[in-house]
């Protein structure tokens, strides 16, 4: 069972900076062994991966993202972190963080970018 709770969401102007958190607990696990997923939905569109961080702390970040969004983890808090700078009106969206290959979703941060 996984327990994920995002937090850090908010209303911001564009251009502005937000840092999103994630504590996350896997029933009878560990979470240093997952590789962990940001993902985004925006109204009237299909949740989208972000960035993710593997459990070696490797990452990848989708190409609209690169460059402004950072991911990291800290596995002594079991949490996973999403650094946004530079932020756009159509980074606006409900963000989810996600246990990859476990299909369970917290109840996400609401991110809105405006003026």
């Amino acid at each position: 069972q996984v327990q994920l709770v995002e937090s850090g969401g908010g209303l911001v102007q564009p251009g502005g900076s937000l840092r999103l958190s994630c504590a996350c607990v896997v029933s009878g696990s560990t979470f240093s062994i997952y590789d962990m997923g940001w993902y985004r939905q925006a109204p009237g569109k299909q949740r989208e991966l972000v960035a993710r961080i593997r459990k070696y702390g490797y990452t990848d970040y989708d190409d609209s993202v690169k460059g402004r969004f950072t991911v990291s983890r800290d596995n002594a808090k079991s949490t996973v972190y999403l650094q946004m700078k530079s932020l756009k009106p159509e980074d606006t969206a409900v963000y989810y963080c996600k246990v990859e290959n476990i299909d369970s979703w917290g109840q996400g941060t609401q991110v809105t970018v405006s003026s």
